[in-house]
């Protein structure tokens, strides 16, 4: 099925939508301000070493120094030589032991291998924090979408497989794939991802031919560079989608950023260049994403209630530890009988489901609550229905048939933060829990509390701080109980509204 990708940036984020048929079906949010560092590559500078703590400081353009230990230092050539080329650039030829530390587990000492004002070619392994400078390692790891590639690995060829696939043999299986893609002259290794499960063996070459290139181009710029510079970065949102989801199924994909736009047909001509010519710069007078009704869409993802064509309806509800998913019938009674109503409504709840999951990019265990339906033929039906709309998302997923309760349980792999955990935060007044006390519950809050300070403290007066509906109520319906207890604990109680409080704030002054 063709879809296209649109792509929105500005100087603060990113978004991406890819579209089938018309209708949105994933969104993508980044941030400019939450890209971490982990996994920069930099031709750094050794600004200090410090024998006595076995590291060095690292001057890697950054605000601060950086950090690098000396059990972080991979060693390239043998000992007797200089541990590092200039500009750090391991020399390919030479023998790789694996650190440097000696057979006993002793390191050779750092003042022996670094000096003041060296060049040496770092990666960011841990982010900077308060004020500690980020961590650096030598040894070098790039990530595609399939494969991590490690190119100073000793073992010319290594691949190793994510534990995270259980099955031994599948294990196997992929590791073999993956050695019989190599090219004869790969002197670096590789771990095979868990997404790598079920690609095919064009998926797995195309990852290790980017793999290959980003090495060769950090090696390159790293000859001419000079201390500090930064040589690699991890792609950023628009190009990760060009090189994990533009294929051939790819019908257009439309970014309405000039700069954007020619950053992205060079990283595509570079290393997607079957799709580098669906690359189209967009201009028109409306916004990409108001034109074709992206913005509207990412508002219905943030909401709790989804509506179906039919009447019925879906409620969201995302936990710390799952997300639950409950239909409804609601004004849908379209059907020849109350069994037809509800299987009708159960059918179009699993493909809104299917299209909700990959939109709000929900994730973990998720369970859902479909009409109960006494029909087991109905049940099967529904659930092969669901089956087939969650084929095409990109996700790994399980999905278990009906439970004695009628509930379908599943789980889908989470990569990311769910479209609401990117934009939303919890709510200032519930505090996440999607109520607030009622005027009334509040009220008689203050009235147990203001009988709890006259007992405690004995004030000549209180005065009561609190919301417009609040106070309102204690000045209709409420007044006779208000006025009871200042008569109970002889003491006047005054009355003032505070425009900025929520209906769950209050505050007593005791005068």
């Amino acid at each position: 099925m063709s879809e296209d990708i649109l792509i929105n940036v500005t100087p603060q984020e990113t978004r991406v939508a890819v579209v089938v048929q018309g209708v949105a079906q994933e969104l993508h949010v980044e941030r400019t301000a939450s890209r971490g560092l982990v996994g920069n590559i930099y031709l750094g500078k050794v600004v200090r070493v410090l024998p006595g703590m076995q590291s060095a400081f690292i001057d890697a353009g950054l605000d601060r120094a950086a950090f690098l230990h000396v059990a972080d230092i991979w060693r390239h050539e043998p000992r007797r030589e200089s541990p590092v080329r200039p500009h750090g650039v391991p020399d390919e030829r030479a023998p790789r032991p694996p650190t440097t530390s000696t057979a006993n587990g002793v390191h050779e000492p750092i003042e022996r291998l670094l000096h003041e004002g060296q060049a040496l070619l770092v990666q960011i392994v841990k982010e900077p924090m308060g004020t500690k400078g980020a961590r650096l390692s030598t040894q070098m790891s790039i990530a595609g979408r399939l494969l991590v590639y490690l190119p100073q690995e000793p073992h010319a060829g290594h691949v190793g497989v994510s534990q995270r696939i259980g099955d031994e043999a599948d294990r196997e299986q992929l590791r073999h794939r993956v050695l019989a893609l190599l090219p004869a002259d790969e002197r670096g290794g590789y771990i095979v991802r868990t997404l790598a499960e079920d690609a095919s063996d064009r998926d797995l070459a195309a990852d290790v031919a980017y793999l290959r290139k980003s090495w060769d181009d950090i090696q390159k710029a790293s000859r001419t560079a000079r201390a500090p510079t930064l040589l690699y970065q991890d792609l950023g949102l628009a190009e990760r989608m060009l090189r994990d989801f533009a294929g051939e199924t790819t019908t257009s994909i439309q970014v309405d950023s000039r700069e954007s736009f020619d950053r992205l047909r060079d990283f595509a001509t570079a290393y997607t260049p079957e799709v580098a010519a669906r690359i189209t710069h967009y201009v028109g007078d409306r916004p990409l994403f108001e034109r074709h009704g992206i913005d509207g869409e990412i508002e219905r993802a943030l909401a709790r209630r989804v509506d179906l064509k039919s009447g019925g309806y879906l409620i969201l509800d995302q936990t710390e530890a799952m997300t639950t998913i409950d239909v409804n019938t609601g004004g849908f009674v379209g059907g020849r009988s109350f069994d037809d109503t509800i299987f009708k409504t159960n059918l179009e709840a699993a493909q809104s489901i299917a299209r909700q999951l990959r939109l709000r990019n929900l994730g973990g265990i998720i369970v859902l609550d479909f009409i109960d339906m006494e029909n087991g033929e109905h049940q099967a039906a529904v659930l092969a229905e669901l089956r087939r709309a969650l084929a095409g998302d990109r996700m790994k997923m399980t999905v278990n048939g009906f439970t004695q309760l009628g509930l379908v349980e599943m789980t889908r792999k989470r990569t990311r933060e769910s479209l609401a955990h990117v934009l939303c935060e919890p709510c200032p007044t519930c505090k996440g829990t999607g109520q607030v006390k009622t005027a009334r519950t509040v009220c008689y809050e203050i009235l147990r509390e203001l009988l709890r300070e006259t007992r405690q403290f004995n004030p000549r007066e209180f005065r009561v701080l609190a919301s417009q509906s609040v106070i309102d109520l204690f000045l209709e319906e409420e007044s006779q109980g208000l006025a009871m207890l200042g008569d109970f604990i002889g003491k006047p109680i005054s009355l003032q509204v505070e425009t900025l409080y929520m209906q769950e704030q209050y505050d007593i002054i005791l005068m």
